[in-house]
Parts: structure tokens; C-alpha cells; sequence
């Protein structure tokens, strides 16, 4: 019975995360606006999400603006910022306010459902009814948070690396920003977004400080953080950028094996758990069994 439960309250959990899945599928409409930029992406792709994914993405917002026109306290900045941080830049607030809405109403009928077929005692069917509208309000935004976390831990990852293209470009020639500009065509993943974001607000008129600051609050990171205000500082002071990025550079690798060495630190720690309750287990009755065996043999005989 506990079995059943679990596997009910996991599918329960995946129609909620196909929701939240549904939006973050949609391509921005600031991305898009890239391309006119020279950043082209798989339009093929980029046509048949659109076709998966508008019809629902409009009845969401359809019902975000119907809640949102009810209920003034949703924390609208809030679920900006959250939605800026898991790149869903087109998913607007009020549409994700309709996914949370579609999501509690969706999942207690699942429930219901499963709960019929499964045969399942009556307190369990009542006792599962609330939780599955707790989960259908609050796990998109579990999801969200999760999403922006590995965005983060992405963007974290290949900062490096761009701090060493930028060294090598600037101290080549080109100006911070034409050297972003390069690095930016160059690289993929959540940090390629960021920084082609960031070229393209610099390229419609706002100073490097503020696209580099917009930069920075999209994804608040300490590498992050650290980077631009270097730059800004470097910029504001007069100092030379490509000495500030060999400085970046050399605190990002002490950085980085910093965090590597906490890992590893935390492993031990994190196997106790399958060791103690799988792996000893399954060793114990390996060894031991067979002389248990020998031992109630040689007592039932004697």
C-alpha cells in the first residue's frame, strides 16, 4: 500500500513538472529578438515548440490574468526575478501563475483517479487530496527553483573560461566589449544567453556599467558578482581591464578547486548512507548467512 502511494504521488509530481516543463520549452521573445544580431538558433526546433507549446501557454495566461485581477499580493517581482533566473524570459508572470492554477486543479482529479484504480483505503484517498493541491501550487515553483539553481551552477562552471577568452582578446587588442561580443558568439549554454543578452542591451543604447549590472541581476552568483564588479570598478578607477582579468582569472581557479575540494570533502559523508542501509546489509547476509544455516542445523540435529 505505501508503494502505491509513493508511485501515485510521483506521477502526481510529473503531471506537475510537464506544466512547468510546457513553459520553459517556449523560446524567448528576447532571444528571438537576437537573431537579428547575428545569434541564429534551429528555427525548425524553435517552430514546432512554439506549436506545442502557444495553445497552453495562452490558457494559462488567460487564467493567470483572471487570478492575478482577483488577488493582488502574488509577489509579482518575486516570480519576475525566479522566472529571469530559470531563463524563461518570455513566460510571464500571470502565465506563471495559470500553470500553478492548471496544476492545482488538475492533480486531484489525477489523484482521485489513481487512487479509484488502486482500490485504496478511504483516509489515504482524503488524506492524499490535500496534498496533491499543495503539490500542484507549490511544486512548479520547486521546479523553477531547481531550474535556476543548475542555470547557476552551469553559468558558475563555464565563467572560467570566459574570463580566460576575455584575457586573451583584450590583451590582443579588442575594447571589453567588442571582446565580449566575441566570446559571446562563441559560446553555448546559459552563460552564451547571458552575455548575448548582455551585448544586445549594450548595443541599444545602455552603458556598460548598467547592461553588465542587468547582467548580474538576472543571475546572482558569487563569480558572478565578482566579475562585474571588477569590470565596473576596473572601468570607474581606470584600471587596466586585461590586468583585472588576470586577477579574475587566478580567483576563479582558487575558486574553483576550492568548491572541488568541499566536494570531495563531502562524499564520504554522502556514501554512509547507501553503505549502512544497502551495501552492509547485503554483505551481512552473505557472510553470515551460511554459518546461521550451519548453526540451526547442528542444534536441530543434536
Amino acid at each position: 500500500m505505501l508503494l502505491v502511494v509513493l508511485g501515485a504521488l510521483l506521477l502526481a509530481a510529473a503531471a506537475a513538472a510537464l506544466f512547468v516543463r510546457a513553459a520553459s520549452m517556449r523560446p524567448a521573445q528576447t532571444l528571438a529578438q537576437i537573431d537579428s544580431y547575428g545569434y541564429r538558433g534551429a528555427p525548425e526546433a524553435r517552430e514546432v515548440r512554439r506549436r506545442l507549446t502557444v495553445p497552453l501557454g495562452e490558457l494559462a495566461a488567460q487564467i493567470g490574468r483572471a487570478v492575478d485581477a482577483r488577488f493582488d499580493t502574488l509577489r509579482e517581482d518575486e516570480l519576475r526575478t525566479r522566472l529571469l533566473a530559470a531563463g524563461m524570459y518570455e513566460t510571464s508572470v500571470r502565465t506563471l501563475i495559470g500553470y500553478r492554477v492548471l496544476a492545482t486543479l488538475a492533480l486531484p482529479p489525477l489523484w482521485l483517479l489513481l487512487s479509484w484504480s488502486a482500490a485504496m483505503e478511504a483516509y489515504v484517498v482524503l488524506a492524499g487530496v490535500p496534498a496533491a493541491v499543495a503539490l500542484g501550487w507549490f511544486g512548479p515553483m520547486r521546479l523553477l527553483k531547481v531550474r535556476a539553481q543548475r542555470r547557476f551552477a552551469r553559468i558558475e562552471r563555464e565563467l572560467p573560461e570566459l574570463i580566460d577568452l576575455l584575457v586573451v582578446t583584450v590583451e590582443g587588442g579588442l575594447s571589453f566589449m567588442g571582446s565580449l561580443q566575441l566570446a559571446s558568439a562563441r559560446m553555448q549554454g546559459a552563460l552564451g544567453q547571458e552575455l548575448r543578452l548582455t551585448v544586445q542591451e549594450q548595443s541599444m543604447g545602455l552603458a556598460q556599467a548598467e547592461a553588465l549590472s542587468n547582467m548580474l541581476e538576472r543571475c546572482e552568483t558569487p563569480m558572478m558578482r565578482s566579475f562585474v564588479r571588477s569590470v565596473v570598478q576596473g572601468e570607474t578607477l581606470g584600471v587596466s581591464i586585461g590586468q583585472i582579468m588576470r586577477n579574475l582569472a587566478l580567483e576563479m581557479r582558487k575558486r574553483r578547486r576550492q568548491a572541488a575540494e568541499e566536494r570531495a570533502q563531502k562524499a564520504p559523508i554522502k556514501m554512509l548512507f547507501p553503505l549502512v542501509f544497502m551495501i552492509f546489509p547485503a554483505m551481512f547476509v552473505v557472510m553470515l548467512a551460511p554459518a546461521a544455516l550451519a548453526i540451526v542445523d547442528a542444534l536441530t540435529s543434536a
